[in-house]
């Protein structure tokens, strides 16, 4: 299961039926969980903290020193879930103490080649981030989002659940939750529908995020006036989009 060239410092933790490929590097203070298939020439650097089941393929830079320039050599750590797929040539950095010490990917994430993931990003859960996409430092991204290639994100940007953004997109503000932006820099186009039926959201609970998509983009009221207007509509599935608005701190995208 561990390749005689691998690079094991005597300080990790492996679970049990871990698997390493040829060339390998597993440093110190890194801890890896069960049935995770880590292949050929992958570089883990700890402190680290990888859970179960996890694949990491080949050329991988999981948890090295962040490219943040006050970065000192601080211990800071990274974080990832259960039953991710890390593709070729991934870059994830951890944090550091400028924010809460720590980059942390949840479950269930695809993360195609090339993707960047840097220090302090917070990932959650179903996420696929597509060929060459880029997360800036401290980026906070929800559950079951989609970024399509080539995706770059600024730092502190926030982008909520069950949002798309389209291939080529430069964000540079928030994205609410159901939202799907595209472009230069990404605007609001219209609700992921179709992610949502995949997610098995009902005909009304779809109709109710629509007419909060249209109050707040389509509508000539103010943010705040739309809020109170969404707050009229009791769709539980709404709690999070209003309050992913009101704490907005960059400010959401706009048309």
């Amino acid at each position: 299961m561990i390749h005689e060239t691998a690079i094991i410092d005597s300080s990790a933790k492996l679970g049990t039926n871990v698997s390493v490929g040829p060339w390998t590097i597993i440093g110190p203070n890194v801890e890896i969980g069960d049935d995770c298939d880590i292949r050929s020439h992958v570089v883990i650097k700890g402190p680290t903290k990888i859970g179960a089941r996890n694949t990491i393929y080949q050329f991988a830079s999981v948890g090295e020193d962040c490219q943040d320039k006050k970065y000192a050599g601080e211990p800071t750590r990274l974080e990832i879930g259960d039953d991710n797929v890390i593709r070729e040539s991934v870059t994830i950095h951890r944090g550091t103490i400028q924010d809460e010490g720590i980059t942390r990917i949840g479950d269930r994430n695809l993360l195609m080649a090339y993707v960047h993931v840097a220090h302090d990003c917070m990932i959650g859960d179903d996420n696929i981030f597509a060929n060459l996409v880029t997360l800036a430092g401290h980026v906070h991204v929800g559950n079951q989002v989609i970024l399509g290639g080539l995706t770059g994100v600024h730092q502190f940007c926030h982008i909520g659940s069950h949002a798309f953004a389209a291939v080529n997109s430069i964000v540079v503000q928030d994205i609410p939750p159901f939202v799907m932006a595209q472009g230069h820099n990404a605007r609001p186009r219209t609700i992921n529908s179709e992610g949502l039926k995949r997610r098995q959201f009902s005909d009304q609970e779809i109709r109710n995020i629509r007419r909060a998509y249209k109050l707040l983009y389509r509508s000539s009221l103010t943010v705040e006036e739309a809020i109170q207007q969404i707050e009229t509509l009791e769709e539980p599935k709404l709690a999070d989009f209003i309050k992913f608005v009101q704490q907005s701190q960059r400010g959401i995208i706009r048309p």
